[in-house]
Protein backbone atom coordinates (compact mmCIF):
# COMPACT_ATOMS: atom_id res chain seq x y z
CA UNK A 1 0.00 0.00 0.00
CA UNK A 2 1.47 3.24 -0.61
CA UNK A 3 1.64 6.09 1.57
CA UNK A 4 0.57 9.38 0.89
CA UNK A 5 3.44 11.40 0.80
CA UNK A 6 1.57 14.99 0.59
CA UNK A 7 -1.38 16.80 -1.19
CA UNK A 8 -1.17 18.24 -4.65
CA UNK A 9 -3.35 20.53 -6.13
CA UNK A 10 -3.06 20.86 -10.32
CA UNK A 11 -4.81 24.20 -11.52
CA UNK A 12 -4.76 23.83 -15.37
CA UNK A 13 -7.89 24.46 -18.03
CA UNK A 14 -5.84 22.05 -20.47
CA UNK A 15 -8.01 18.39 -19.30
CA UNK A 16 -5.44 15.82 -21.01
CA UNK A 17 -2.51 17.17 -19.85
CA UNK A 18 -3.73 18.31 -16.24
CA UNK A 19 -4.94 14.11 -15.96
CA UNK A 20 -1.50 13.35 -17.68
CA UNK A 21 0.45 15.43 -14.66
CA UNK A 22 -1.88 14.10 -12.42
CA UNK A 23 -0.88 10.29 -13.14
CA UNK A 24 2.75 10.85 -13.16
CA UNK A 25 2.37 12.47 -9.64
CA UNK A 26 -0.03 9.92 -8.25
CA UNK A 27 2.43 7.40 -9.10
CA UNK A 28 4.94 9.14 -6.82
CA UNK A 29 2.44 8.17 -4.05
CA UNK A 30 0.95 12.00 -3.99
CA UNK A 31 -2.68 12.50 -2.93
CA UNK A 32 -3.52 14.84 -6.36
CA UNK A 33 -6.51 16.63 -6.91
CA UNK A 34 -7.73 18.90 -9.88
CA UNK A 35 -8.92 21.76 -11.05
CA UNK A 36 -9.77 23.35 -14.63
CA UNK A 37 -9.52 27.32 -13.74
CA UNK A 38 -8.70 30.05 -10.57
CA UNK A 39 -12.41 30.15 -9.21
CA UNK A 40 -12.17 26.04 -8.96
CA UNK A 41 -8.70 25.55 -7.25
CA UNK A 42 -9.96 28.60 -4.58
CA UNK A 43 -12.51 26.31 -4.08
CA UNK A 44 -10.84 23.33 -3.66
CA UNK A 45 -8.12 25.01 -1.35
CA UNK A 46 -11.51 25.85 1.18
CA UNK A 47 -12.17 22.69 1.32
CA UNK A 48 -8.93 20.23 0.98
CA UNK A 49 -5.77 20.82 2.93
CA UNK A 50 -3.04 21.13 0.26
CA UNK A 51 0.70 21.00 0.12
CA UNK A 52 1.45 22.10 -3.15
CA UNK A 53 -0.33 23.68 -5.59
CA UNK A 54 1.16 22.77 -9.55
CA UNK A 55 -0.51 26.00 -11.57
CA UNK A 56 -0.51 26.78 -15.12
CA UNK A 57 0.29 30.43 -15.80
CA UNK A 58 -2.62 31.07 -18.23
CA UNK A 59 -6.28 30.05 -17.17
CA UNK A 60 -9.90 30.80 -18.51
CA UNK A 61 -10.67 33.62 -15.49
CA UNK A 62 -7.01 34.76 -14.88
CA UNK A 63 -3.75 34.60 -14.89
CA UNK A 64 -1.57 31.87 -12.36
CA UNK A 65 0.79 34.95 -11.03
CA UNK A 66 -2.50 37.01 -10.22
CA UNK A 67 -3.90 34.07 -8.39
CA UNK A 68 -0.85 33.28 -6.59
CA UNK A 69 -2.13 35.96 -3.91
CA UNK A 70 -5.36 34.54 -3.10
CA UNK A 71 -3.76 31.30 -3.31
CA UNK A 72 -1.57 32.19 -0.39
CA UNK A 73 -4.53 33.74 1.60
CA UNK A 74 -6.52 30.74 1.38
CA UNK A 75 -3.60 28.19 2.74
CA UNK A 76 -0.72 29.96 3.67
CA UNK A 77 2.00 27.06 3.97
CA UNK A 78 1.09 25.98 0.65
CA UNK A 79 3.47 26.26 -1.65
CA UNK A 80 3.11 27.34 -5.74
CA UNK A 81 4.82 26.01 -8.75
CA UNK A 82 3.70 27.95 -11.78
CA UNK A 83 3.89 26.15 -15.09
CA UNK A 84 3.96 27.86 -18.65
CA UNK A 85 4.42 27.55 -22.27
CA UNK A 86 6.72 30.18 -22.60
CA UNK A 87 8.13 31.15 -19.94
CA UNK A 88 10.40 34.29 -20.11
CA UNK A 89 12.17 36.46 -17.43
CA UNK A 90 10.16 39.09 -16.96
CA UNK A 91 7.01 36.75 -15.43
CA UNK A 92 9.47 34.26 -13.54
CA UNK A 93 10.61 37.20 -11.89
CA UNK A 94 7.27 38.72 -11.13
CA UNK A 95 6.05 35.18 -9.95
CA UNK A 96 8.54 34.70 -7.53
CA UNK A 97 7.90 38.13 -6.27
CA UNK A 98 4.31 36.87 -5.84
CA UNK A 99 5.30 34.18 -3.37
CA UNK A 100 5.96 31.04 -6.40
CA UNK A 101 8.18 28.66 -5.30
CA UNK A 102 9.50 27.88 -8.40
CA UNK A 103 8.25 28.86 -12.06
CA UNK A 104 9.27 26.26 -15.07
CA UNK A 105 8.18 25.61 -18.59
CA UNK A 106 5.50 23.01 -19.42
CA UNK A 107 8.05 21.32 -22.17
CA UNK A 108 10.65 20.72 -18.89
CA UNK A 109 7.95 19.47 -16.14
CA UNK A 110 8.40 15.92 -16.71
CA UNK A 111 12.42 16.06 -16.02
CA UNK A 112 11.62 18.73 -12.95
CA UNK A 113 8.48 18.54 -11.52
CA UNK A 114 9.06 15.47 -9.11
CA UNK A 115 12.36 16.69 -7.73
CA UNK A 116 10.60 20.23 -7.50
CA UNK A 117 7.61 18.69 -5.67
CA UNK A 118 9.88 16.75 -3.12
CA UNK A 119 11.81 20.24 -2.57
CA UNK A 120 8.99 22.32 -2.02
CA UNK A 121 7.27 19.80 0.03
CA UNK A 122 10.89 19.41 2.37
CA UNK A 123 9.74 23.21 2.67
CA UNK A 124 6.21 22.75 3.59
CA UNK A 125 7.56 20.48 6.04
CA UNK A 126 10.01 22.77 7.70
CA UNK A 127 7.08 25.57 7.93
CA UNK A 128 4.83 23.54 9.72
CA UNK A 129 7.94 22.05 11.84
CA UNK A 130 9.02 25.76 13.04
CA UNK A 131 5.65 26.95 13.19
CA UNK A 132 4.72 23.71 15.57
CA UNK A 133 7.92 24.56 17.90
CA UNK A 134 7.25 28.51 17.67
CA UNK A 135 3.62 27.63 19.68
CA UNK A 136 5.63 26.01 21.89
CA UNK A 137 8.21 28.48 22.43
CA UNK A 138 5.29 31.14 22.88
CA UNK A 139 3.54 31.63 26.07
CA UNK A 140 3.63 28.17 27.00
CA UNK A 141 7.04 26.99 27.11
CA UNK A 142 7.28 23.15 28.24
CA UNK A 143 9.94 20.43 28.68
CA UNK A 144 9.97 19.31 25.30
CA UNK A 145 11.45 22.13 24.18
CA UNK A 146 14.36 22.07 25.92
CA UNK A 147 16.63 20.32 23.11
CA UNK A 148 19.45 17.69 23.97
CA UNK A 149 20.50 14.55 24.77
CA UNK A 150 23.73 14.88 26.60
CA UNK A 151 24.03 13.83 30.00
CA UNK A 152 24.11 17.49 31.99
CA UNK A 153 21.30 18.54 30.43
CA UNK A 154 19.24 15.62 30.76
CA UNK A 155 19.91 15.96 34.56
CA UNK A 156 18.87 19.26 35.07
CA UNK A 157 15.47 18.60 32.85
CA UNK A 158 14.85 15.96 35.36
CA UNK A 159 15.38 17.75 38.21
CA UNK A 160 13.28 20.68 37.08
CA UNK A 161 10.51 17.82 36.29
CA UNK A 162 10.59 16.57 39.57
CA UNK A 163 10.20 19.87 41.28
CA UNK A 164 7.81 21.04 39.14
CA UNK A 165 5.15 19.29 40.57
CA UNK A 166 5.04 20.72 44.05
CA UNK A 167 5.25 24.08 45.09
CA UNK A 168 9.03 24.37 46.44
CA UNK A 169 10.86 28.26 45.93
CA UNK A 170 13.17 27.16 43.02
CA UNK A 171 17.32 28.73 42.46
CA UNK A 172 18.30 28.13 38.72
CA UNK A 173 22.10 29.09 38.77
CA UNK A 174 24.52 28.91 35.62
CA UNK A 175 26.11 31.03 33.26
CA UNK A 176 24.33 33.71 30.89
CA UNK A 177 22.46 32.58 28.32
CA UNK A 178 21.82 28.99 29.29
CA UNK A 179 18.68 29.16 28.92
CA UNK A 180 17.36 29.96 33.03
CA UNK A 181 14.00 31.59 32.28
CA UNK A 182 13.05 28.88 29.37
CA UNK A 183 13.61 26.54 32.46
CA UNK A 184 11.76 28.88 34.65
CA UNK A 185 8.80 28.94 32.12
CA UNK A 186 8.48 25.21 31.73
CA UNK A 187 8.61 24.24 35.83
CA UNK A 188 5.77 27.02 35.82
CA UNK A 189 3.78 25.20 33.19
CA UNK A 190 4.64 21.70 34.72
CA UNK A 191 3.00 22.68 38.12
CA UNK A 192 -0.77 23.13 39.22
CA UNK A 193 -0.57 26.59 38.62
CA UNK A 194 -0.05 26.40 35.16
CA UNK A 195 -3.41 28.55 34.44
CA UNK A 196 -1.88 31.57 36.08
CA UNK A 197 0.24 34.17 35.43
CA UNK A 198 3.74 33.57 34.90
CA UNK A 199 5.31 36.98 35.30
CA UNK A 200 9.53 37.70 34.73
CA UNK A 201 11.87 40.64 35.99
CA UNK A 202 15.16 40.69 35.35
CA UNK A 203 16.43 42.52 39.04
CA UNK A 204 19.56 43.97 37.37
CA UNK A 205 17.41 46.13 34.81
CA UNK A 206 15.55 48.85 37.56
CA UNK A 207 17.48 50.91 40.17
CA UNK A 208 15.91 50.14 44.03
CA UNK A 209 13.28 52.34 43.91
CA UNK A 210 12.04 51.00 40.32
CA UNK A 211 11.99 47.51 41.15
CA UNK A 212 10.39 48.07 44.37
CA UNK A 213 7.56 49.86 42.46
CA UNK A 214 7.64 47.25 40.31
CA UNK A 215 7.65 44.43 42.14
CA UNK A 216 5.21 45.51 45.23
CA UNK A 217 3.19 48.12 43.48
CA UNK A 218 2.02 51.69 45.08
CA UNK A 219 -0.52 53.43 46.63
CA UNK A 220 -2.33 57.00 45.01
CA UNK A 221 -0.41 59.60 46.29
CA UNK A 222 2.87 57.88 47.57
CA UNK A 223 5.26 59.56 45.03
CA UNK A 224 5.00 62.67 42.85
CA UNK A 225 3.03 61.32 39.84
CA UNK A 226 1.40 58.70 41.74
CA UNK A 227 -1.86 59.84 40.62
CA UNK A 228 -3.83 55.97 41.19
CA UNK A 229 -3.08 52.90 42.61
CA UNK A 230 -0.58 50.31 40.81
CA UNK A 231 -0.78 46.64 41.06
CA UNK A 232 2.60 45.00 41.54
CA UNK A 233 4.31 41.66 39.63
CA UNK A 234 3.53 40.05 42.80
CA UNK A 235 0.02 40.69 43.22
CA UNK A 236 -0.69 40.62 39.14
CA UNK A 237 0.86 36.92 40.15
CA UNK A 238 -1.02 35.81 42.25
CA UNK A 239 -1.74 32.00 42.09
CA UNK A 240 0.71 32.16 39.84
CA UNK A 241 4.57 32.02 39.55
CA UNK A 242 6.90 34.95 39.69
CA UNK A 243 10.61 34.64 38.14
CA UNK A 244 13.30 37.15 39.62
CA UNK A 245 16.21 36.77 36.95
CA UNK A 246 19.40 38.25 38.33
CA UNK A 247 18.49 37.91 41.98
CA UNK A 248 22.12 38.90 43.13
CA UNK A 249 21.56 42.26 41.60
CA UNK A 250 18.90 42.86 44.21
CA UNK A 251 19.47 45.81 46.61
CA UNK A 252 19.62 44.61 50.18
CA UNK A 253 16.47 46.85 51.11
CA UNK A 254 13.84 44.77 48.79
CA UNK A 255 16.04 41.61 49.69
CA UNK A 256 14.27 42.00 53.49
CA UNK A 257 11.10 43.03 51.81
CA UNK A 258 11.34 39.82 49.39
CA UNK A 259 12.25 37.59 52.22
CA UNK A 260 8.72 38.91 54.19
CA UNK A 261 6.99 37.44 51.18
CA UNK A 262 8.37 34.29 51.14
CA UNK A 263 7.95 33.58 54.84
CA UNK A 264 4.13 34.95 55.25
CA UNK A 265 3.05 35.77 51.26
CA UNK A 266 2.29 39.33 52.20
CA UNK A 267 3.51 42.63 51.72
CA UNK A 268 3.18 46.10 51.56
CA UNK A 269 2.72 48.52 48.88
CA UNK A 270 4.89 51.45 48.38
CA UNK A 271 3.02 54.34 50.15
CA UNK A 272 0.53 51.65 51.91
CA UNK A 273 0.02 50.86 55.55
CA UNK A 274 -2.48 47.85 55.08
CA UNK A 275 -0.94 44.25 53.96
CA UNK A 276 -1.80 42.85 50.44
CA UNK A 277 -1.63 38.78 50.41
CA UNK A 278 -0.96 37.37 47.74
CA UNK A 279 0.06 33.13 46.95
CA UNK A 280 3.13 33.30 44.35
CA UNK A 281 5.84 30.55 43.64
CA UNK A 282 8.81 32.45 43.70
CA UNK A 283 11.65 31.35 41.26
CA UNK A 284 15.22 33.11 41.23
CA UNK A 285 18.26 32.81 39.09
CA UNK A 286 21.45 34.18 38.95
CA UNK A 287 25.01 33.88 37.10
CA UNK A 288 26.55 34.99 40.72
CA UNK A 289 28.00 32.91 43.54
CA UNK A 290 25.37 33.89 46.03
CA UNK A 291 27.44 32.15 48.77
CA UNK A 292 30.10 34.14 48.20
CA UNK A 293 27.21 37.24 47.78
CA UNK A 294 26.85 36.39 51.44
CA UNK A 295 30.68 36.09 52.51
CA UNK A 296 30.71 39.53 50.95
CA UNK A 297 27.79 41.10 52.56
CA UNK A 298 25.93 41.76 49.84
CA UNK A 299 23.19 39.13 49.76
CA UNK A 300 21.29 38.03 52.87
CA UNK A 301 22.45 34.71 54.27
CA UNK A 302 18.22 34.28 55.86
CA UNK A 303 16.93 35.12 51.90
CA UNK A 304 19.70 32.90 50.20
CA UNK A 305 18.36 29.52 52.13
CA UNK A 306 15.09 30.43 51.75
CA UNK A 307 15.00 30.61 47.83
CA UNK A 308 17.64 28.23 47.53
CA UNK A 309 14.92 25.25 48.59
CA UNK A 310 15.76 23.65 45.28
CA UNK A 311 18.86 24.38 43.19
CA UNK A 312 19.47 23.14 39.48
CA UNK A 313 22.69 24.02 38.12
CA UNK A 314 21.74 24.93 33.91
CA UNK A 315 25.50 23.26 32.11
CA UNK A 316 27.19 25.81 29.75
CA UNK A 317 27.67 24.75 26.17
CA UNK A 318 30.86 23.91 26.59
CA UNK A 319 29.89 21.42 28.99
CA UNK A 320 26.95 19.76 27.09
CA UNK A 321 28.81 20.02 23.65
CA UNK A 322 27.38 17.43 21.86
CA UNK A 323 24.23 19.09 21.88
CA UNK A 324 25.21 21.66 19.66
CA UNK A 325 24.43 20.00 16.19
CA UNK A 326 20.71 19.93 17.55
CA UNK A 327 20.80 23.38 18.50
CA UNK A 328 22.25 24.81 15.62
CA UNK A 329 19.84 22.74 13.22
CA UNK A 330 16.84 23.87 15.26
CA UNK A 331 18.07 27.74 14.93
CA UNK A 332 19.00 27.14 11.17
CA UNK A 333 15.25 26.04 10.73
CA UNK A 334 13.71 28.48 12.82
CA UNK A 335 15.76 31.76 11.13
CA UNK A 336 15.62 29.89 7.37
CA UNK A 337 11.90 29.89 8.06
CA UNK A 338 11.88 33.98 8.97
CA UNK A 339 13.92 34.85 6.24
CA UNK A 340 12.39 32.53 3.55
CA UNK A 341 15.44 31.14 2.58
CA UNK A 342 15.83 27.57 1.50
CA UNK A 343 18.52 25.81 3.79
CA UNK A 344 19.47 22.86 4.82
CA UNK A 345 22.32 22.44 6.75
CA UNK A 346 25.52 22.68 7.79
CA UNK A 347 28.95 21.36 6.58
CA UNK A 348 31.11 19.78 8.84
CA UNK A 349 34.51 22.52 9.46
CA UNK A 350 31.31 24.52 10.53
CA UNK A 351 29.69 22.18 13.20
CA UNK A 352 33.27 21.31 14.59
CA UNK A 353 34.02 24.95 14.52
CA UNK A 354 30.90 25.79 16.64
CA UNK A 355 31.74 22.77 19.13
CA UNK A 356 35.84 23.97 19.77
CA UNK A 357 34.36 27.14 20.66
CA UNK A 358 34.44 28.90 23.88
CA UNK A 359 30.81 29.93 24.11
CA UNK A 360 30.74 32.50 26.93
CA UNK A 361 27.67 33.31 25.82
CA UNK A 362 26.34 29.67 25.52
CA UNK A 363 22.65 29.50 23.71
CA UNK A 364 21.74 32.91 23.54
CA UNK A 365 25.86 33.35 21.65
CA UNK A 366 25.02 30.09 19.24
CA UNK A 367 21.57 31.77 18.34
CA UNK A 368 22.67 34.91 17.74
CA UNK A 369 26.04 32.85 15.50
CA UNK A 370 23.20 30.81 13.60
CA UNK A 371 20.75 33.71 12.78
CA UNK A 372 23.85 35.75 11.35
CA UNK A 373 25.44 32.76 9.07
CA UNK A 374 21.65 32.41 7.85
CA UNK A 375 21.56 35.75 6.77
CA UNK A 376 24.71 36.00 4.97
CA UNK A 377 24.79 31.94 3.66
CA UNK A 378 24.29 32.32 -0.37
CA UNK A 379 23.99 28.26 -0.47
CA UNK A 380 22.39 26.19 0.95
CA UNK A 381 24.43 23.74 2.74
CA UNK A 382 26.14 27.14 5.62
CA UNK A 383 30.15 26.64 5.74
CA UNK A 384 32.30 28.56 7.81
CA UNK A 385 32.86 31.27 5.69
CA UNK A 386 30.14 32.37 6.99
CA UNK A 387 31.00 32.90 11.22
CA UNK A 388 32.56 36.30 12.35
CA UNK A 389 35.94 36.76 11.95
CA UNK A 390 36.19 37.47 15.82
CA UNK A 391 34.54 33.70 15.92
CA UNK A 392 37.83 32.48 14.02
CA UNK A 393 40.17 34.95 16.35
CA UNK A 394 38.87 33.36 19.69
CA UNK A 395 39.13 29.85 18.94
CA UNK A 396 42.80 29.08 18.51
CA UNK A 397 43.41 28.41 22.22
CA UNK A 398 45.55 25.14 21.35
CA UNK A 399 47.41 26.32 18.78
CA UNK A 400 51.34 27.07 19.92
CA UNK A 401 51.00 31.06 20.53
CA UNK A 402 55.27 30.90 21.59
CA UNK A 403 56.15 31.32 17.91
CA UNK A 404 58.29 34.28 17.87
CA UNK A 405 55.95 36.52 15.58
CA UNK A 406 58.30 39.34 14.11
CA UNK A 407 59.31 37.48 10.80
CA UNK A 408 56.93 37.33 8.17
CA UNK A 409 57.03 33.17 7.85
CA UNK A 410 56.21 32.74 11.55
CA UNK A 411 53.74 35.70 11.32
CA UNK A 412 52.17 33.38 8.44
CA UNK A 413 52.82 29.98 9.87
CA UNK A 414 50.89 30.85 13.15
CA UNK A 415 48.03 32.52 10.65
CA UNK A 416 47.54 29.03 9.26
CA UNK A 417 48.02 26.62 12.11
CA UNK A 418 45.12 28.61 13.56
CA UNK A 419 42.74 28.61 10.84
CA UNK A 420 43.54 24.93 9.65
CA UNK A 421 42.90 24.14 13.21
CA UNK A 422 39.67 26.17 13.25
CA UNK A 423 38.92 24.03 10.40
CA UNK A 424 39.61 20.53 12.53
CA UNK A 425 41.81 20.17 9.33
CA UNK A 426 39.68 20.23 6.61
CA UNK A 427 42.22 21.72 3.72
CA UNK A 428 39.14 23.09 1.74
CA UNK A 429 37.91 24.76 3.96
CA UNK A 430 41.24 26.22 5.20
CA UNK A 431 41.99 27.32 1.84
CA UNK A 432 38.81 28.77 1.33
CA UNK A 433 39.02 30.97 4.51
CA UNK A 434 42.89 31.93 3.83
CA UNK A 435 41.68 33.03 -0.11
CA UNK A 436 44.44 30.78 -1.19
CA UNK A 437 44.55 27.76 -4.01
CA UNK A 438 44.36 24.73 -2.44
CA UNK A 439 47.48 23.54 -4.22
CA UNK A 440 49.48 26.74 -2.61
CA UNK A 441 47.71 25.45 0.59
CA UNK A 442 49.57 22.10 0.58
CA UNK A 443 52.76 23.88 -0.37
CA UNK A 444 52.37 26.20 2.85
CA UNK A 445 51.70 23.18 5.05
CA UNK A 446 55.06 21.14 4.13
CA UNK A 447 57.37 24.31 3.45
CA UNK A 448 56.08 24.99 7.35
CA UNK A 449 55.60 21.32 8.63
CA UNK A 450 51.98 21.86 9.63
CA UNK A 451 50.03 18.46 10.12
Amino acid sequence: MTTMKGHILIIDDEAKLRSLLARIITLEGFDVHEAGDGKAGLKKLQTQPIDVIICDVKLPDTTGIELIPALKKTQPIAEVILLTAYGNIEDGVQAIKNGAFDYITKGDDNNKIIPLLYNALSKVALTKKVQRLEKLLGSKTSFDTILGESKAIKNAVSAAQKVAVTDATVLLTGQTGTGKEVFAQAIHYGSSRANHNFIAVNCAAFSSELLENELFGHKAGAFTGATKDAVGIFEEAHNGTVFLDEIGEMPLALQAKLLRVLETGTFLKVGDSKVTQVNVRIIAATNRNLLQEVDAGNFRQDLFYRIAVFEIALPSLTERSSDIPALANFYLQFFANKTNKRLQSFTEPYINALQQHPWRGNIRELKNIIERSVIVATQSVIDVDTLPMEFLKSDGSKINNNLPTFDLASAEKLHIEKVFHYTNGNKTATAKLLNIALTTLYRKLEEHNIS
